[in-house]
């Protein structure tokens, strides 16, 4: 008996981190050792605390059924978390929904909004949950392309006026994935004014929003006047507390747009594990010198890997957050040639930039998720590829 997937899904390609995977898996089988930079899973341990407040918890056989939704406690702790670090007050019953990550969330919400046809603005480089979400509600999608002469922004004003007439939403992602630029308050307040006139809800990716460099300043886009009006913004454990495989994460921001997102997720699933929750609430609460910390360890294995490259001749740009460095290619190359003889050659994986986009081609993601060390002989390999 044969399957066949249904159009939807035949319409979405293979994810390239399974691509990489089985390159990397290949290389591996052939005796070679790989230096793993694909995929963006934090190598670090979550906090001491978090680990033994989960234990705690899921030693209580009480709290082992349904949740359905997420605890007040776990909404208070968002409210915390965002009034101390980025100045944003929120209501906890109105303005917060619990999400098994932010990836759940962004993958549910255009079927959540969108109807066929409509279309959706969505960065390109980009994160591919961001299209495929659109694909998956047969929304209609329209790149904006992100470059370096345009400091990684989308150009607003060169969006045609017909496509606007048909837009319902935007995605935007600052720090952002693949490309780990930063956005200003005027950029936000340009967008929020943007979203008003054309009547689109904005959605915000920040789940990179504790893994900010060099003191750059860390801005909610709920922080900006008028945001709540217009939109709405995800956030993680994942990356902040390295917390990746718990899968818990939030939204916060415009009720009606939660309040739909939240009837779509009530036919899905029936709420994130009791200790997980609890776990998270702790973390959200806590000293927040630990992710300072964290934030130092990661600016440290950025350097250590952009020096390295240096000396190869390979002059790559700080990433002025993430864990991730977006990196143009040596002339001659295209990007998924260079990343599988990266693999094949050199026993380093990286992803190859055109996996996020048209305007990814001429480039690689590097992802900051090994130590200093093991980022240095990593690009010791590199210099030695490149000079053979």
């Amino acid at each position: 008996m044969q399957f066949t997937a249904s159009e939807k899904v035949a319409q979405l390609t293979t994810g390239v981190f399974m691509e990489v995977a089985g390159r990397k898996q290949e290389a591996l089988q052939k005796g070679k050792d790989v230096i793993d930079l694909s995929v963006g899973s934090p190598d670090l341990p979550p906090p001491s605390f978090v680990i033994d407040t989960l234990i705690e918890y899921a030693q209580d056989t009480s709290k082992y059924g349904y949740t359905l939704k997420g605890i007040t406690e776990f909404h208070d702790a968002v409210c915390y978390f965002y009034r101390n670090r980025y100045g944003v007050e929120l209501d906890a019953e109105k303005e917060v929904l619990q999400l098994m990550g932010s990836q759940d969330g962004l993958a549910h919400l255009a079927t959540a909004i969108i109807n066929p046809g409509d279309y959706v603005l969505v960065p390109d480089p980009g994160y591919p949950i961001y299209e495929a979400s659109v694909s998956l509600a047969e929304g209609t999608i329209y790149p904006m392309p992100l470059t370096a002469e345009n400091q990684f922004l989308p150009q607003l004003n060169q969006i045609p006026e017909d496509v606007l007439k048909k837009t319902k939403m935007m995605i935007i992602s600052y720090p952002g994935n693949p490309v780990t630029a930063l956005a200003n308050e005027e950029f936000f307040k340009e967008v929020i004014e943007f979203a008003k006139k054309h009547h689109i809800l904005v959605v915000h990716d920040f789940a990179y929003s504790e893994l900010i460099f060099d003191h750059h300043p860390q801005i909610s886009f709920m922080s900006i006047p008028g945001a709540k009006e217009v939109g709405i913004e995800f956030n993680s454990l994942s990356k902040t507390f390295n917390m990746a495989g718990c899968r818990i994460g939030y939204v916060v921001g415009n009720t009606e747009a939660l309040n739909i997102l939240a009837t779509l997720k009530s036919h899905i699933d029936y709420g994130i594990f009791y200790p997980i929750q609890k776990a998270a609430e702790k973390a959200l609460m806590a000293d927040p010198a630990i992710l300072s910390e964290q934030v130092k360890e990661y600016e440290a294995r950025r350097d250590a890997l952009l020096s390295g490259l240096a000396k190869a001749g390979w002059e790559v740009p700080k990433s002025a957050a993430t864990m991730f460095v977006w990196a143009k290619i040596p002339a001659g190359w295209k990007s998924r040639e260079f990343a599988y003889e990266l693999i094949d050659k050199a026993g380093v994986a990286v992803v190859p930039g055109d996996a996020f986009g048209k305007e990814g081609e001429g480039y690689v993601r590097m992802a900051l998720v090994q130590p200093a060390e093991r980022l240095r002989e990593a690009a010791k390999r590199i210099q030695e590829f490149l000079q053979k």
